[in-house]
């Protein structure tokens, strides 16, 4: 089971979804949850891309803390949810915590900042929502791989942020997507597993990608090495401070799809800022491989756990 998962996930990072023969996992075993809501719209517009799940845990509690977590697909895809709540979703019901699986916008229907919108409007839902499926909105974590792990980030490092601007480009990052945009969007917690997050050094540590990249169809087919604003506004990075959430990040260090100092220069920058940010670099993990093992998914839910209870 557990090499059919990493096979599922690790074919997905960075390709399309797509691809001839692919079977997408289901999600999380029945036997690790006790109740689930399925392709719940988030939005209230009928799109698949703003579906989510919710899996409440085995153990019984009158309210779960939260985690929310997110598919990587290079943001090619709109519909891989059951991927994520089946792989990282998984140790996180048997840890106690509620599961939101989430879909969001892919970069060929709509480019950044769309995809940020819809993790944002994924929690305000979750949480305007909490009553009716039994979770503790007081605590919301975030969760990730790849391009997931790039979104959960963003969210972690622009807590109570609506607009962001670099140059002459201002974008709207909260967005009009759903009913409940006076609910909060903030989360608690982040956990990144390899996700790129410095956009202007993901070509060996010190450039941009070229025009055939995921992130050069993230910013509308632009060119990132003559994009320098769209650049810095798809980057977490460029957004840390003092007060964002705690973050885990978690990365092989011989990624050859994501660059390991994709994450050494994130830790980095939460020290600088005087955030609060641990890196777990993982002895010959790739991009997936390795890194999506017991003691890294008990890493996450020992992480979870400490932040919940504080």
């Amino acid at each position: 089971m557990k090499n059919r998962i990493l096979t599922l996930v690790f074919s997905l990072c960075a390709i399309v979804v797509t691809a001839q023969g692919f079977q997408m996992p289901e999600g999380p075993g029945e036997d690790t949850y006790s109740k689930s809501w399925k392709d719940v719209n988030y939005a209230s517009d009928g799109q698949v891309s703003h579906n989510l799940d919710i899996y409440l845990p085995k153990e019984q509690k009158n309210s779960y803390k939260a985690v929310i977590v997110i598919y990587g697909s290079a943001w090619f895809s709109n519909n891989a949810k059951t991927m994520a709540s089946a792989s990282i979703g998984t140790p996180l019901l048997k840890a106690g915590f509620a599961v939101i699986s989430i879909n969001h916008r892919s970069s060929t229907e709509s480019i950044w900042p769309a995809q940020i919108q819809d993790v944002k409007a994924a929690i305000r839902y979750v949480r305007a929502n909490a009553a009716s499926y039994d979770i503790d909105p007081s605590f919301i974590g975030i969760t990730g791989f790849s391009s997931g792990g790039h979104l959960a980030t963003f969210a972690g490092v622009t807590n109570d942020e609506k607009t962001l601007t670099s140059g002459g480009i201002t974008i709207d990052i909260e967005g009009t997507v759903g009913h409940y945009l006076s609910t909060s969007s903030r989360v608690q917690a982040v956990v990144d597993w390899f996700g790129p997050v410095d956009m202007a050094r993901m070509l060996d540590c010190v450039a941009p990608n070229d025009v055939s990249s995921p992130e050069a169809m993230l910013i509308g087919k632009k060119d990132p090495r003559q994009e320098p604003d769209w650049v810095k506004l798809i980057s977490p990075i460029s957004f840390i401070d003092k007060d964002d959430p705690e973050i885990l990040i978690i990365h092989g260090d011989a990624d050859n799809v994501v660059p390991h100092c994709q994450s050494v220069h994130l830790k980095t920058a939460f020290d600088d800022a005087a955030g609060k940010a641990t890196l777990i670099s993982v002895p010959g993990g790739g991009h997936g491989p390795g890194c999506f093992d017991t003691q890294y998914f008990k890493n996450m839910t020992d992480f979870f756990t400490v932040q919940s209870s504080q």
